[in-house]
């Protein structure tokens, strides 16, 4: 099905000059604009549409919708039978054609137009000077306030395919598809007002058949409620369609001597709201939003379903017409206009992030909670070192024993102190786990490690200061080998806390290390996630005073794996010269905006690159979850970006998938997990050289 597959990469228009250009990473700008009309008053109307289309040339746009019959006004009633309004129609659709020789967007506007012998309610694309198509409306409300089809003949009257336009022969039809031929994944589909609100929209085979943004020229009077259920109308089928979907109603100067008008006009992305416009404004409005053309072929490309569903209309599918059309894409730096969130796994919105936070806590207490009943087990064995990660998943222990009615002692916890535990890990492991009244014990690893390393004839054992891998794994290797005969010495399950962070990027000891467990709540967790889930357990209480005091001292320790003692790290060392995980493998904030981008959406690490220095090389600009402190708010350059987006792309394609291959069981929480039985399966051996070669040629330095 033609229009269902991502377009070929451009690398022409995808260079290193033009990075910062969002036409060159695959959006577009999109303007959805309501004038202040006058009834009746044609003349008035085309200069009102004028001036909006020239504030969305002036601001990027390719693309700039109208409202329904905006170029008349919509509330004319019989005036639509009167030649004289007819013909002034026609007039000021020649002056917006006219005046579009100047312009660059193709502009969506609506008037009346007499064709076969009937009138009929159109949306016309304009585009530099050229008519390209008419659309009539396929369906005509005649029931409450709306008596359409007194006036208008719906698109199934028509007999014509082409008409004469102003001097011009153009298609005619509500089967009509706009393909931008210079630009990837762009498809135009336009239908006016009620055809969106019946149980199979227009819009609904034109997604099918590759429109990618849909547009809907509406007049959509207002009644109390009304706003609000027409967003919920368009973000479903925006979201049903994996489109993008533009919608704009009649304002100000309408007729109000029966009906009111709000003038709201919206951009969505799927479900997503990216832009709105203020409701009853005094004047004209515009509003803009950059589309992500990629994305949305990407979600395309997923979804089986979206595939099958065209299949199963193959037939009308077919019979769709498409026109192509060129457009003059603007050159340079336009910003831009959609938020990228810092923490794609994290809302900023304090009611969304605490929504997101229950969910994720109750999967995962669900399913450890399932996972003991179906084994018949009653004790779970749990390593605790002070960090996150263990933290994290012995609430969720403490809290799925609570669940199942058994005491908390139930829970076996050890810390395992190494060759570099400091006093602060260990004393908060030792707190929370006094504080949370779990069985707790602790078992110092460095005979064991001292024996392993003896036997294998390693320096250290001779006294030198060698930390190397081997040094580094014996460590974790002891601390789960001890935890694994635990669970078989008190009939227990071994829980994993290694998160989805941590997994992307390959970061734990293989087999009989921090790798494997019996059961992994954290497995779909990112490190960003995690951090916030324990900020949400301190501010709903879920544990009391002593508990969310260590819980807070645990959020504010440096990130470490604490396997190499103190000055032993060379270049991987925080401040104060503990050993830092993220001097070694970047910073967790930047990664998991790389793990989203790149495993949800399969994006080109050159577009991940743009999105991510929109979203940090100004700490000062969008928003920031309201509970992470100042202080804790950073901004990256694109040389940095880059540099860990490399590390990443190496990490997560080249040496990495092998440990995801043969991964614990563990409940998907979010938006992403890497199981080899749900979300990823990739091949252990590939390479990582197109993604590091695409970013190394397509982003600069700078």
């Amino acid at each position: 099905m033609a229009g269902l597959q991502p377009g070929p990469a451009m690398p022409d228009q995808r260079s290193r000059t033009d990075f910062y250009n969002l036409y060159r990473q695959g959006l577009i700008r999109a303007a959805v604009c309501v004038p202040e009309v006058r009834v009746a008053a044609s003349g008035f109307n085309a200069r009102a549409t004028i001036e909006l289309a020239q504030q969305a040339h002036d601001a990027g746009a390719v693309v700039a919708l109208f409202p329904e019959l905006g170029l008349t006004a919509y509330s004319n009633e019989d005036l639509f039978h009167q030649q004289a309004l007819l013909d002034g129609g026609l007039r000021a659709l020649a002056e917006v054609v006219d005046a579009s020789r100047k312009l660059r967007p193709l502009l969506a506007v609506g008037l009346p137009l007499a064709v076969d012998g009937r009138l009929f309610n159109c949306a016309v694309a304009v585009r530099a000077g050229r008519v390209l198509a008419a659309m009539p409306k396929t369906y005509l409300p005649s029931y409450r306030e709306f008596y359409e089809k007194r006036q208008f003949a719906d698109a199934a009257a028509a007999v014509s395919t082409a008409i004469e336009l102003l001097g011009q022969w153009v298609p005619f039809g509500n089967d009509l598809l706009l393909e931008a031929a210079d630009v990837p994944g762009l498809t135009l589909h336009v239908e006016l007002c009620e055809d969106l609100w019946t149980p199979i929209p227009p819009s609904s085979y034109a997604a099918l058949a590759g429109a990618t943004v849909l547009l809907n020229l509406s007049a959509s009077n207002i009644t109390i409620g009304k706003a609000a259920y027409r967003n919920d109308l368009i973000a479903a089928q925006a979201g049903k369609c994996i489109a993008a979907y533009l919608y704009s109603a009649a304002g100000p100067g309408e007729s109000t001597t029966d009906l009111a008008w709000d003038g709201h006009a919206v951009i969505f992305e799927q479900d997503r709201l990216l832009a709105e416009s203020e409701r009853f404004p005094a004047g004209s409005q515009l509003v803009l939003a950059d589309l992500d053309l990629d994305l949305l072929q990407a979600e395309r490309l997923r979804s089986t379903s979206f595939r099958d569903n065209a299949g199963a209309h193959r037939e009308r599918l077919r019979s769709l017409r498409r026109l192509s059309f060129a457009l003059d894409l603007p050159a340079g730096d336009l910003g831009l206009k959609r938020r990228v969130q810092r923490f794609p796994y994290v809302p900023a919105g304090a009611a969304e992030r605490d929504a997101l936070c229950y969910e994720a806590y109750n999967i995962q207490v669900h399913g450890l909670a399932k996972r003991l009943r179906a084994s018949g087990i009653r004790r779970i064995v749990i390593g605790v070192s002070g960090g996150l990660d263990s933290t994290q998943a012995l609430l969720v222990a403490a809290q799925t024993m609570d669940r199942l009615g058994l005491p908390r002692a139930n829970v076996l916890a050890f810390t395992m102190p190494g060759f570099a535990t400091s006093s602060r890990t260990r004393d908060n492991a030792r707190a929370l786990m006094r504080a949370l009244g779990v069985a707790a014990a602790e078992i110092d690893i460095r005979p064991s490690c001292m024996q392993m390393l003896k036997d294998l004839g390693h320096p250290f054992a001779a006294g030198e200061a060698v930390y190397d891998l081997t040094f580094e794994n014996v460590q974790a290797g002891e601390r789960t080998s001890h935890l694994f005969r635990l669970a078989n010495q008190h009939d227990g399950l071994v829980l994993g806390t290694g998160d989805l962070s941590e997994i992307a990027l390959g970061w734990s000891t293989y087999g009989v290390g921090d790798h494997m467990a019996h059961y992994n709540v954290n497995a779909s967790v990112p490190k960003t996630l995690i951090q916030y889930l324990i900020r949400w357990v301190i501010a709903t209480g879920q544990f009391d005073a002593a508990t969310n005091s260590t819980l807070q001292a645990i959020l504010d320790t440096e990130i470490s794996p604490e396997l190499v003692p103190a000055g032993g790290a060379d270049g991987e060392l925080d401040g104060g010269g503990l050993q830092s995980t993220e001097a070694r493998i970047g910073p967790y904030e930047l990664q998991d905006f790389n793990a989203f981008h790149i495993t949800r959406y399969g994006l080109r690490p050159s577009k991940v690159a743009f999105l991510a220095w929109h979203a940090w090389h100004d700490k000062a600009a969008g928003d920031w979850p309201d509970n992470l402190p100042p202080e804790r708010r950073n901004q990256y350059d694109l040389a940095t970006i880059k540099h860990w987006l490399e590390v990443f792309c190496w990490r997560f394609f080249q040496i990495s998938q092998f440990k995801r291959s043969c991964a614990p069981n563990g409940p998907k929480v979010g938006a992403g997990s890497l199981s080899p039985r749900g979300d990823w399966r990739a091949p252990s051996d590939a390479e990582a050289e197109v993604w590091l070669d695409e970013l190394r040629r397509n982003v600069p330095e700078a």
